[in-house]
């Protein structure tokens, strides 16, 4: 009776399949459509928007080549679940701090490290992988590495070689190659996977005919039915064999594009749109010469909106144009409250700045101020060494203006912001930007909401195009958003950090609306500073330095600018700054509150064990945290005289003795009790056991004496070069390094190289493998920046 059942069920389940073959065949040929996407998945950790930007586009794409995605934010567990998907998925990942992931991809991360978890866990999942990362920090990519590892391990397979993206040269190097060849990479799987399930379904199926044999049925075999699509204009293949690591160098990128790209119509560079959701612009550039008869010729410079050939008679391949997905209403206010201040106030501390001291000559280069902030109000607001907090500051209040003036909503700035998703978007995933709350006025969004400071993107330049007038100045942005015009890009627009409000001013043809600006302006985020104080010496008080930053003029920018929050402290605090070796005036006016927020830092703090030796590198204000780590050491010093302490160093270097030798000597009336604070103070009272200065730019006196001091801090490392090696390698100790991630760290790195290869007579790859050890074994700690 069983087996008869079975029988049954077998052939029933042959007819209904065969039914439905003939049934789909039968409305193919009627000329009925039948939509029978493949589909995918997307996936994205995303720490300030860029890996969600490229996911999204990821996903609005797809339908052009005639697939489905479905698209997840990391920490959106109820919308995928990896443990049964049975489809290709895609995981676009950046990295953020000292190489961790981001906030909205660290469960996921937590999750997939489970000991518990089998090495076959995954055996079922075929994935693709894109990391961003900076390769100016030490980790570079690291959040991507972790998940593709573990994913391994795990057993999932890879079916399209991983892409490693350097927002140091720009992530367009390697993102834009890589999307190209993701697309005949997710049909290459699609086509695998189909056909091991078939092979699978086919097995299972002459396995149950052996048990139940039946005569009177046909065997029917079944394969998986696949409709295909007319948008396609590609078909389908195998997976693209790609290098497992795409190179960042621009002919390597080329050569990539150039295998990953079909051949192409006459006089066109790339890809069709129908194809890959560009666009080719016919040739319409302006003349870059001009003149009559008599009239010599005057070739112009190349600049901001002006092209030379041949990127100006090319024809362009154009990122797709991304779809709107807010509808933006302004609706007046019969009375707004003036909110001074970001809205999360539950995370936020409002602390006064009581006092200031401008620790750089008024003729140094750079103008580097130490504030220090009255934490006394919030008894839980506690620190160690080596912590850092955000200063949470608004947007200029000038540049504010410029913006309601370009937008032509300067009478509007008062007007209440209603912001909803348009119904007939087609963008995934659209939502309102969480960081916007309802019920804020127009004036407070510029301000407080949105980085009007931010490096437009190409999306954006895209979606400018549509909104700008002048054809001459269409063509430029389409130039500066294209494929072709990468260099002019980041020549004019990236590398300088143009900013949204100056492209805007160097193209008035551009009137985008309001809508435009919040769906692609990023969150206006806090600025992060590291703690150059220790609570045991300052009780309730919290110490910082900083650089003004400075952005010179160029091309786009007539006037030279200062950073955002340091040129919002400066002014803040201005003309109040006490200098060094001069007396507080006794009427000085009171200084402002900010709002700030602590960001503890588990792992860049001293040794637990003070008898460990440490080393400090921090040249300029890279030395704050250094004098929090001191005042900790002084005060443990002094509560246990008989202790064992370990040797301390630390390598200081800074343009001109006499100009910004900083903290060489600190004002008394900053100083809270009768030990001296300064660097030269430290070494008088033991705390600080070697203290290595250099100045880069004075005059040396002659040649000799040139030779024998260094310029830099990596130059006092190879003269120390045994001591280094010796705490690090033999006495476990650790070193710290804090400043500038494009030069100085990078340099320090490589000297720290040649150190170890010379003191342990060791090739590179093992020098390599040594310092790798250190940082994972927390020793070796850097807190940089770009």
């Amino acid at each position: 009776m069983v087996a008869f059942r079975a029988a049954v069920l077998h052939n029933a389940a042959k007819v209904f399949l065969w039914e439905s073959v003939c049934y789909l065949s039968k409305l193919e040929a009627c000329g009925m459509p039948v939509e029978v996407k493949p589909r995918f998945v997307v996936l994205y950790g995303s720490q300030k928007g860029q890996a969600q930007s490229i996911a999204e586009g990821i996903a609005e794409e797809a339908e052009q080549h005639g697939l489905v995605a479905d698209l997840s934010c990391l920490n959106e567990t109820t919308k995928y679940n990896l443990e049964k998907e049975n489809d290709p998925v895609v995981f676009i990942v950046s990295t953020t701090g000292d190489g961790e992931p981001p906030d909205n991809a660290l469960q996921f991360v937590k999750r997939i490290k489970r000991k518990a978890l089998s090495t076959d866990h995954y055996k079922h999942l075929c994935y693709a992988l894109l990391a961003l990362g900076d390769t100016n920090y030490a980790n570079f990519c690291n959040c991507g590495k972790t998940i593709e590892r573990r994913l391994q391990d795990l057993g999932a397979k890879q079916f399209y070689a991983t892409g490693y993206a350097d927002d140091g040269v720009g992530l367009e190097v390697v993102v834009d190659p890589w999307l190209e060849g993701l697309w005949n990479a997710i049909r290459g799987a699609l086509s695998k996977m189909a056909s091991d399930r078939t092979a699978h379904l086919k097995a299972n199926t002459e396995d149950s005919a052996e048990e139940t044999p039946d005569s009177s049925t046909p065997d029917v075999q079944i394969s998986l039915l696949r409709i295909t699509d007319h948008q396609n204009c590609e078909s389908v293949g195998a997976a693209v064999e790609t290098d497992s690591k795409f190179a960042c160098a621009a002919s390597s990128v080329a050569s990539v594009v150039s295998d990953l790209r079909p051949a192409s119509p006459a006089g066109s560079i790339g890809l069709a749109s129908q194809c890959h959701g560009t666009a080719s612009i016919p040739t319409s550039a302006p003349k870059t010469q001009a003149g009559d008869v008599g009239v010599p010729h005057v070739v112009l410079a190349a600049s901001l909106t002006c092209s030379l050939p041949p990127l100006s008679e090319s024809s362009l391949n154009v990122p797709a144009l991304p779809p709107p997905y807010l509808d933006v209403s302004l609706q007046e206010a019969d009375t707004i409250e003036q909110i001074v201040g970001p809205l999360n106030k539950e995370t936020l501390h409002e602390v006064p700045v009581s006092k200031a001291v401008q620790l750089t000559r008024g003729d140094s280069v750079k103008t580097a101020i130490l504030l220090e902030l009255d934490i006394s109000a919030y008894p839980m607001m506690t620190y160690q060494p080596g912590d850092s907090f955000d200063v949470f500051c608004p947007n200029r209040a000038a540049e504010v203006d410029n913006m309601l003036s370009r937008l032509g909503l300067q009478d509007q700035r008062n007007h209440l912001v209603n912001i909803s998703l348009r119904k007939d978007t087609k963008k995934k995933g659209a939502q309102v930007p969480s960081y916007i709350s309802q019920n804020i006025s127009l004036l407070f969004l510029l301000t407080w909401c949105l980085e009007i400071r931010g490096i437009p993107k190409k999306a954006f330049l895209r979606a400018l195009v549509e909104h700008t007038g002048d054809s001459v100045q269409r063509r430029r942005l389409q130039e500066l958003c294209s494929k072709q015009g990468a260099a002019d890009y980041n020549l004019y627009v990236r590398d300088p950090s143009l900013s949204i409000l100056e492209l805007l001013t160097a193209f008035p043809s551009c009137s985008p609306p309001l809508s435009l600006l919040i769906e692609h302006l990023p969150k206006l985020q806090p600025r992060p500073y590291s703690a150059a104080s220790s609570c045991l010496t300052h009780s309730g008080k919290l110490h910082f330095a900083f650089n003004v930053v400075e952005f010179p003029a160029c091309t786009g920018r007539p006037v030279g600018r200062r950073g955002l929050c340091t040129g919002w402290l400066f002014d803040l605090i201005n003309p109040s700054p006490v200098f060094p070796g001069k007396a507080e005036s006794s009427n000085s006016p009171a200084l402002p509150k900010i709002h700030v927020s602590l960001r503890p830092n588990c792992s860049f703090r001293p040794p637990s064990d003070p008898s460990v030796p440490f080393m400090m590198v921090g040249p300029g204000t890279g030395v704050a945290p250094f004098i929090g780590f001191l005042q900790q050491r002084a005060e443990e010093r002094q509560k246990n005289p008989e202790g064992v302490f370990g040797e301390t160093w630390l390598f200081f270097g800074c343009r001109h003795r006499d100009r910004d030798y900083l903290f060489r000597c600190l004002l008394t009336e900053l100083v809270s009790h009768s030990q001296r604070e300064e660097l030269e103070g430290f070494v008088s009272s033991g705390t600080l056991s070697h203290l290595k200065v250099c100045f880069s730019r004075d005059d040396r006196e002659d040649e000799e004496s040139a030779a024998a001091q260094p310029r830099y801090v990596q130059h006092n490392l190879l003269l120390n070069s045994q001591h280094v090696t010796d705490i690090l390698l033999r006495q476990n100790g650790y070193l710290y390094v804090c400043g500038d991630a494009k030069n100085m760290a990078k340099d320090v790195n490589e000297t720290l190289l040649e150190m170890i290869k010379t003191e342990l007579q060791v090739d590179q790859l093992e020098a390599m493998k040594r310092l790798a050890g250190l940082r994972e074994e927390k020793r070796y700690l850097q807190d940089i920046w770009g």
